[in-house]
């Protein structure tokens, strides 16, 4: 059976880098309800809440560590973790530009009084409490990020948004397993099977980087510092918003939750949730260690 014609060309590696999240797209269908019960471990690992982690998200100021699971958001800097707010499944999970303010999407969980699903619902107190923004009963999104003009989000379609009301198709004809930005720039990233389709207008427009590793997950440390981890669970560091990359190091374990922030002496660090338990790298992700370790 031929390739794909945007897969040909690439390395072995690439290619079964490609295979693999392509099982993970198949088995991750946004429109369904159900969360992805087939890439998910049975049991949570060891200092985590939940055997479903969707997002994840580190406060540099004051070292909070929060995870959007299956079962609702927990703070998990100290262990044993501790729930936030309504027990719901936020599928879709990311932070804004001010400390303590977040969006998410989902389903509501039991004795919750939010639609289903919730569409894109915001908090601006760090998770306790969730006010409904729009699309409530139409879209669970499974991934969304923050940009510096607004907000895109995937719903079976990918959308784009200035203000979390209004919405506006993108001429998009991909599936992103994730989508990544930061609240400095316009520049989006999304990682397909494929490979990595990057948008420099707020994801209006995208292109496809084909020089770029096949990742999965994707986070930006700064506006452009982005650091990627392929299914295999292979690091890559970009110094410029996604355009060029270089492997930095492996993580052990099925990852399923990554995110960045500047850190010392220009290395920045990377937290993951995977089936190891919670782990953290200070050094650009050429070494991970247990983020409960001292």
């Amino acid at each position: 059976m031929p390739l794909p014609p945007l897969t040909r060309g690439r390395p072995a590696a690439g290619l079964t880098a490609a295979a693999a999240l392509l099982l993970i797209l198949s088995a991750c269908s946004p429109g369904s309800g159900a969360p992805d019960a087939g890439n998910a471990p049975s049991t949570a690992a060891a200092g985590l809440p939940s055997s479903h982690v969707h997002g994840l998200s580190v406060n540099r100021e004051t070292d909070q560590v929060l995870l959007a699971t299956h079962e609702g958001l927990f703070d998990v800097t100290k262990s044993p973790g501790t729930q936030i707010g309504d027990t719901n499944d936020l599928m879709g999970f990311t932070a804004a530009a001010d400390q303590g303010v977040f969006y998410a999407s989902g389903h509501p969980g039991p004795g919750s009084d939010l639609p289903n699903p919730m569409g894109l619902i915001r908090s601006a107190d760090g998770g306790k409490t969730w006010e409904q923004l729009s699309r409530q009963g139409e879209s669970d999104f499974h991934t969304l990020t923050v940009t510096k003009s607004g907000i895109v989000a995937h719903d079976g379609t990918l959308q784009t948004s200035p203000d979390g009301k209004t919405w506006s198709t993108a001429p998009a004809d991909f599936v992103p397993a994730a989508l990544a930005s930061t609240p400095e720039t316009d520049t989006v990233l999304a990682t397909t099977r494929d490979g990595l389709q990057r948008s420099t207008d707020g994801g209006k427009t995208w292109a496809l980087n084909t020089t770029a590793p096949i990742i999965q997950f994707v986070a930006f440390a700064s506006g452009t510092e982005v650091l990627g981890v392929e299914p295999d669970g292979s690091i890559h560091y970009s110094t410029d918003a996604g355009s060029t990359w270089s492997r930095t190091g492996q993580i052990e374990g099925q990852v399923q939750a990554i995110t960045a922030v500047e850190g010392a002496e220009g290395q920045p660090w990377i937290w993951a949730a995977t089936t190891e338990g919670l782990v953290v790298s200070t050094d650009g992700g050429a070494t991970f260690r247990p983020a409960d370790a001292a």
